[in-house]
């Protein structure tokens, strides 16, 4: 186990004292992990006050939410344990006044007991108390009762519901009563590709295999509902949704918020491809998405994962999650388009270049393209993980899509000469592959096309000519020469057997295999070269050892070639 941690027995305080360092609106309690808002009025003009909290564990919950228009304190237990009864009493005498106090409680025993006996000694002690009990997983429909439910991420918008009512004076029975409202109008759903790691355990709360995913479970770290095989976002997503609509009340023509939250360690772009896929899902379902939000809003520690909220809203409930909030950890008004917006391009597309050669082997290179195309992709497995060990990781997918490009411009064109099929290639790989090696390919491709446009193209030295113009166009647009550990290290030796080949008068079949296999032993090499530029270069020698990925995709490509 890795933590950015110093004592585990006190990573909770240490963690809240930053934060508190950070917000001038916040202030903690100096004898309990309770942190409340720093600019509270003297009890007597005091609101009613919104207090919500729970094990740590979940940041930015709970503390994050503390600010004008949300919560006026919260407290922290331990990793993944409720706070203390005396912790909870003191946030509540230290933040409230003849107003009161509501209590946001996720659905957890040990949440329900020691909030519950606070407030049973609030109310005794003279300060009105109310609780409001969140239970929105929907996950535990078939396990449990209703009122059995554990509380997870849709509490976060009952925390707006509340602390809205409560900025606007409302007295402690009408914030009591809409946060209830609210929370029974939640249900959401969780789903976890991995386990989280408690800092005081060191180990995984479980195990999943390669291709398996959690469903349906909390954010304490514990195992779901069911394991399943993982599937697509879009599938996923879809599979959720469909558990929380089952909660029935959100016919076609319903009204609803969205929350798409991560569980902790999933990527901004990862929750962007699930938001647009359940907003999508929900208007084919005939809702109407009036509010999403989507982010790190309440976490199970790094656990890799998300969940989706749905709140029924109306007007009223509408106008209290627009309000105002001054939160730190409050992700703003959540204002979504109707529909997605498709701008149209400002400009027409560029035309390819385009150009002729004195022969009639346009076919016999779609065919090579065609073999290339395929090898790259029965090779993408492997360029990934070359790719990854230079600190990228892309240059597998980037073949796949020049496969995918190759095989749309070879169904497409008929062209009959090899300089206008290669100049066409150039322009399909400069749009399909981003990063560099599609302005390489390209810049390559057209450099070999126009050399064959220029003049006879049907001798094998007009071909060695055109393949090594192409690799010089490549080192001139990336300044990378022999040596430097790059594609041209697979190319230049390419280039310089088929020169040969040419010269010695050697069959074109026996010389492209030349080429093929000197292009192999050149990228072979650079796995003994240290990387003078690109990405691989910022490993200096701790790249030795593996081949640079672009030389072994040159190589495949080759290879290709020979054998057709």
């Amino acid at each position: 186990m890795k933590k950015l941690i110093n004592d585990p027995r006190m990573v909770v305080r240490e963690m809240l004292e930053g934060l508190v360092a950070l917000h001038p609106g916040l202030a903690l309690l100096a004898k309990h992990d309770v942190v409340l808002r720093s600019d509270l009025p003297a009890p007597a003009s005091r609101q009613v006050a919104v207090i919500s909290g729970g094990g740590a564990g979940h940041e930015p919950a709970h503390a994050g939410y503390i600010g004008a228009g949300m919560l006026h304190a919260a407290v922290s237990g331990d990793v993944f344990t409720s706070p203390s009864v005396d912790a909870v009493l003191a946030a509540i005498r230290a933040a409230a006044g003849p107003a009161g106090a509501l209590l946001i409680v996720k659905n957890y025993t040990g949440d329900r007991l020691n909030f519950g006996l606070a407030a049973e000694i609030a109310r005794a002690g003279g300060i009105p108390t109310e609780i409001a009990v969140v239970a929105d997983d929907v996950a535990l429909r078939d396990t449990v009762p209703k009122e059995r439910r554990r509380g997870i991420a849709g509490t976060v918008l009952v925390h707006k519901i509340a602390g809205a009512l409560a900025e606007l004076g409302q007295p402690l029975a009408t914030v009591a009563a809409a946060a209830r409202a609210a929370a029974a109008a939640t249900g959401t759903m969780g789903v976890a590709l991995g386990a989280c790691t408690i800092p005081a355990v060191g180990v995984p709360g479980f195990t999943l295999g390669e291709d398996e995913i959690e469903f349906g479970l909390g954010i304490h770290g514990e195992p779901g509902v069911s394991r399943q095989q993982i599937a697509s976002a879009d599938a996923i997503t879809d599979r959720m949704l469909e558990i929380i609509l089952g909660e029935g009340g959100h016919d076609a023509g319903a009204r609803v918020a969205l929350l798409v939250n991560n569980l902790g360690g999933t990527t901004p772009m990862e929750l962007a491809v699930i938001a647009r896929r359940a907003l999508a899902r929900l208007r084919e379902q005939g809702l109407i998405v009036e509010r999403a939000w989507t982010g790190t809003l309440l976490s199970a520690l790094e656990m890799p994962g998300f969940s989706l909220s749905l709140m029924a809203v109306d007007d009223d409930r509408l106008a209290l999650l627009d309000r105002a909030a001054a939160a730190p950890a409050w992700p703003g008004a959540g204002i979504i388009p109707r529909a997605p917006s498709l701008a149209a391009a400002g400009e027409a597309e560029a035309a390819d270049e385009t150009m002729t050669s004195a022969d009639r082997l346009g076919a016999a290179v779609r065919t090579a393209a065609l073999a290339c195309a395929a090898a790259l992709e029965a090779a993408e497995p492997r360029l990934t993980e070359l790719d990854s060990k230079a600190g990228d990781g892309d240059l597998g997918i980037s073949m796949s899509r020049a496969a995918e490009a190759i095989r749309a411009s070879c169904s497409a064109d008929r062209s009959d000469s090899a300089a206008s099929v290669l100049a066409l290639l150039a322009g399909q790989l400069r749009r399909a592959i981003g990063g560099s090696s599609g302005p390489f390919y390209a810049v390559g491709l057209l450099r070999a096309a126009r050399r064959l446009a220029e003049g006879p193209s049907t001798g094998l030295a007009d071909w060695a000519d055109a393949f090594a113009a192409g690799a010089d166009a490549v080192s001139e647009l990336g300044g990378a020469q022999a040596g430097d550990r790059t594609m041209l290290d697979a190319l230049l030796p390419a280039a310089r057997a088929l020169a040969e080949a040419a010269q010695y008068g050697l069959p074109p079949a026996r010389a492209w295999s030349l080429a093929a296999e000197a292009a192999k032993a050149g990228a072979e090499a650079t796995a003994m070269m240290k990387p003078r530029l690109g990405r691989a270069s910022y490993l200096g020698e701790r790249a030795l050892g593996s081949p640079d990925g672009g030389a072994v995709a040159v190589s495949i490509w080759l290879d290709a070639v020979a054998r057709r």
